[in-house]
């Protein structure tokens, strides 16, 4: 998620903050994802300047990292959301936040065993198929 681009001299790493168009190039994620994951609540507010442009900060990036690896291990919208507002309800929420990641860790981790099994089946078969060339009789075949 980060570009590797030196900070400005004289600058400090809290004093950074970013366009919606240099985020957008950070995570990969449209403009318009961007605006919409504010408007459903799963990123604050961001900050804005008297022009009324977005400019994000390293806690902004790093809580959007976060969602990214939520939603990419399949974290649907609306628990993120729930996610999000918890979070953003503070330090009392810390054991509700904890037992969801335990739950979505769970789950991932079910995802990834059923996974592994479904590429052992398709190694199999490929291999199969390998034999088959290589003995020279590919119109044979078993049930799959």
């Amino acid at each position: 998620m980060t570009s590797g681009q030196p900070l400005p001299q004289g600058r400090e790493p809290g004093d950074i903050t970013l366009t919606i168009a240099q985020v957008a190039e950070r995570t990969g994620l449209t403009h318009d994802t961007l605006r919409y994951y504010e408007k459903a609540g799963l990123i604050e507010r961001v900050g804005r300047t008297t022009g009324n442009q977005r400019r994000y900060q390293a806690a902004d990036l790093a809580w959007l990292e976060f969602l990214l690896r939520l939603r990419e291990t399949g974290m649907s919208i609306a628990d993120m959301q729930r996610f999000a507002q918890l979070r953003a309800a503070g330090d009392a929420t810390v054991a509700g936040r904890l037992a969801m990641l335990r739950e979505h860790r769970a789950q991932l981790a079910d995802r990834i065993r059923t996974l592994r099994r479904n590429a052992t089946a398709l190694d199999q078969k490929i291999d199969h198929y390998e034999r088959l060339l290589l003995d020279g009789q590919p119109g044979t075949d078993e049930p799959t």
